[in-house]
């Protein structure tokens, strides 16, 4: 499932004519970059939410052959993080699935972190794995982290003035049930890491390789000198 139904209200005046998931970033959409990389890791189905500019977003997932896609619409409600996926919960199956933030990307880009999160996803010991960014290699990202983990990848959360090593990099894999008595209303995913981290349940592992996070136009600019001088 991809989250691209927000306002984007960083990235204005750019969004006020469309949805951020539809910028491009070096002539490629946000959401696009994702869609390919999803592809080509073996996916063959996806879920997109959509609010701002709905119409919009639907128009351009309709020229997408890549794979099935699925629309949840919260047109009338925006549901944040936790409430999209309660919504579309119907949606999702029962087995783990990625859900991906279109707001940022890696590179070099290409599958390999989404198969070595499917690989490294064990039911037994986590209920949701995320990927983890290390703020060293973050273009666009100026925060002080987000998690510590112990060396088996379980994560705490830092607190206060902290810092801390890693950033959620906008990826994860979950197991869709997490969602199955939630209220179809607007909360926040961290409602459920807040009880996943409390049962160490919730668990990282590193991405290799640098995090680029689109979050308003001068990231975005950002982004574009990074791919440039990267050749990507």
């Amino acid at each position: 499932m991809l989250l691209a139904a927000g306002f984007g209200q960083r990235m204005r005046p750019l969004t006020e004519t469309t949805a951020k998931p539809l910028l491009p970033v070096a002539d490629i959409a946000l959401i696009d970059r994702h869609l390919n990389m999803l592809a080509a890791a073996g996916v063959k189905r996806a879920i997109v939410n959509v609010h701002w500019h709905a119409d919009k977003v639907e128009a351009h997932l309709a020229s997408h052959k890549t794979m099935e896609i699925i629309v949840s619409d919260e047109r009338d409600t925006l549901l944040e993080t936790g409430g999209a996926l309660a919504k579309a919960r119907p949606l999702l199956g029962d087995d783990p699935v990625f859900i991906v933030n279109t707001d940022a990307f890696w590179g070099p880009a290409d599958a390999e972190p989404l198969s070595r999160l499917a690989e490294n996803f064990v039911p037994e010991n986590m209920d949701e794995l995320l990927l983890l960014a290390d703020t060293c290699r973050c273009i666009g990202y100026h925060g002080r982290g987000d998690f510590s983990k112990d060396p088996a990848g379980c994560l705490q959360r830092r607190t206060g003035e902290a810092v801390s090593d890693w950033a959620y990099a906008g990826v994860r894999i979950l197991k869709p049930e997490l969602y199955d008595d939630q209220d179809i209303a607007p909360f926040s995913a961290n409602r459920i890491w807040n009880q996943l981290l409390e049962n160490q349940r919730l668990y990282g592992i590193p991405l290799d390789r640098f995090w680029l996070h689109v979050g308003d136009p001068t990231a975005l600019r950002d982004a574009e000198m990074w791919l440039r001088c990267h050749g990507e």
